[in-house]
């Protein structure tokens, strides 16, 4: 296990209290506003608050795993021999990850055959590149590390181009009032995604309390490209709906 100092875990800790509170607000909020938007945004925003809530759930699951690895005794921070089940996390993703993109692609309303197209060939590319990914996290050999890495940056890219090219037309076709929203939504999942895989790579570029930098780092990604993304899904929703006549 990691040797903590009693900053080290209490940051580590709060962190993780912090993102439980932030996803579970975020839950609350998502679906008490499903009333205002029309009923063609709904799923998107129950799967917006899906996202959040299996987030906060994992989220609990890593605070008490995270506190069954150390205890804490007069500021002084000792392992306790159990371990600490990075695996919830790559559970979280795998759930989350692929809904992210799907309600994207919800929220946009496109016809029947372009959204089961869409949603089916993003989703299946985000679970695979976090499949892809959990090898690397839980591998001890820095080589084996960044192996992983780069295969699961393969559909990570694959995405990015999905959502600035094979997007590019659908986007267009959205109403002027909430195409900026959604082409920020996109980018907001490219640059918080993006954050990942720096963070990943924390241990092989020899950073100095990497398991800290590592907690956190994903911590704050989670936050941004869950409960923000879901802020802006919302906002699309409501824009799209005003400009369909829809009022709450």
């Amino acid at each position: 296990m990691e040797t903590l100092t009693f900053f080290d875990y209490s940051l580590i800790y709060n962190s993780f209290s912090f993102t439980f509170a932030t996803m579970m607000a975020a839950t609350l909020f998502f679906w008490l506003n499903l009333g205002s938007v029309a009923v063609a945004y709904r799923p998107a925003l129950v799967i917006t608050g899906l996202v959040t809530f299996i987030a906060a759930y994992h989220y609990l699951q890593i605070m008490l795993s995270f506190g069954d690895a150390y205890t804490v005794s007069n500021g002084v921070v000792t392992a306790t021999g159990n371990t600490f089940n990075v695996a919830y996390r790559y559970v979280d993703w795998l759930l989350t990850v692929p809904l992210l993109l799907i309600e994207l692609i919800l929220v946009m309303n496109l016809t029947r055959s372009d959204t089961v197209r869409k949603a089916t060939t993003l989703g299946f590319a985000a679970a695979l590149m976090i499949i892809l990914g959990y090898p690397g996290e839980v591998a001890a050999d820095m080589d084996t590390r960044l192996l992983w890495w780069v295969l699961s940056m393969i559909p990570f890219l694959y995405i990015v181009f999905t959502l600035f090219v094979g997007l590019k037309s659908s986007i267009a076709s959205q109403p002027e009032s909430a195409r900026g929203l959604i082409t920020l939504a996109c980018w907001v999942v490219i640059i918080s995604w993006s954050f990942y895989p720096i963070v990943y790579l924390m241990p092989n570029f020899g950073v100095e309390s990497a398991f800290l930098a590592v907690e956190i780092g994903y911590s704050i990604a989670d936050i941004i490209a869950k409960a923000g993304f879901g802020v802006l899904i919302y906002m699309i929703a409501r824009r799209k709906s005003e400009a369909e006549g829809y009022v709450a």
